[in-house]
């Protein structure tokens, strides 16, 4: 699963199956049908791909504050936004969308673990090569 194409279909059925997890759970989050669902993932691929890393940006004291918990509101913001974008994607507010951010990152995080997305260390936890220092500035 080293190719970046099938990584990103990986990423993508993932992100699908969260998505579906949450309309199941979540009684304020609704998908109509399966070409729904895949503009959603798609449109929840490009929005964390684009606006999240910015979001991240000017957020960063109150995440830094936070410990961490503001990325989840920024997740639900975005799951709140693909909902009144999408026709047939219907989330009813900004708790179901907390809850569905909730249940997709969980669902990435369980996933990710099972199908081992990271390459795995050697034994002792040390790369098998020594690290490069060419990313030192000499003055």
């Amino acid at each position: 699963m080293n190719h970046p194409f099938i990584q990103l279909l990986a990423r993508w059925l993932v992100l699908a199956l969260g998505v579906t997890i949450a309309t199941k759970l979540i009684t304020g989050i609704h998908c109509d049908d399966m070409n729904t669902l895949i503009v959603v993932v798609l449109l929840l691929s490009l929005f964390n791909a684009v606006l999240k890393p910015i979001l991240v940006l000017f957020t960063l004291p109150f995440i830094l504050l936070s410990l961490g918990l503001g990325m989840l509101v920024i997740n639900a913001f975005l799951f709140m936004l693909v909902g009144r974008i999408v026709e047939g994607f219907h989330v009813a507010g900004f708790w179901p969308a907390l809850g569905g951010a909730l249940i997709v990152s969980v669902t990435n995080m369980i996933v990710s673990r099972l199908i081992g997305t990271k390459p795995p260390r050697p034994p002792g936890g040390r790369p098998s090569q020594p690290a490069k220092r060419d990313d030192v500035i000499d003055i």
